[in-house]
């Protein structure tokens, strides 16, 4: 299994950045306050300018609880024998800058999201990304 580490964003293989455009519905792993994991469905999006990944939800949601408590998390996408995942940490941030910044990077993937004042944005710090040969290549 191909792994890029440390993540070079400078570098990434244009099959992977590619991927994380298209439209995918990813799953969010967390770990929930027994240490269980704690799987949803999930929209994230990548940003190479701000060097992160993004995840917008509810604040009240159980993904915003588990990562309030404990940062560390997974993010995958698969489509057919193409997949890759994003390991990292989020940090749960509920300014209207960084939501505003959030949603219209969500828009940009899937589509307007609908509106929700209680939504907060998860910025992801990417700290590798996995993936299939077809994603990373060797």
């Amino acid at each position: 299994m191909p792994v890029l580490h440390p993540v070079d964003w400078s570098a990434l293989p244009p099959t992977l950045t590619e991927f994380w455009t298209e439209r995918h519905l990813c799953t969010l792993s967390s770990l929930d306050k027994d240490g269980a994991p704690h799987a949803v469905p999930v929209g994230a999006v990548l940003d190479l300018a701000q060097q992160c990944a993004w995840i917008i939800t509810d604040g009240g949601s159980q993904k915003a609880a588990n990562l309030r408590r404990d940062a560390r998390l997974a993010v995958s996408q698969v489509e057919g024998a193409r997949w890759s995942t994003i390991i990292g940490s989020a940090t749960v941030l509920d300014d209207a800058a960084s939501v505003a910044h959030a949603c219209a990077r969500y828009a940009e993937r899937y589509r307007v999201p609908r509106e929700n004042p209680t939504r907060v944005a998860l910025r992801i710090s990417v700290e590798r990304f996995l993936g299939s040969s077809q994603v990373l290549p060797r």
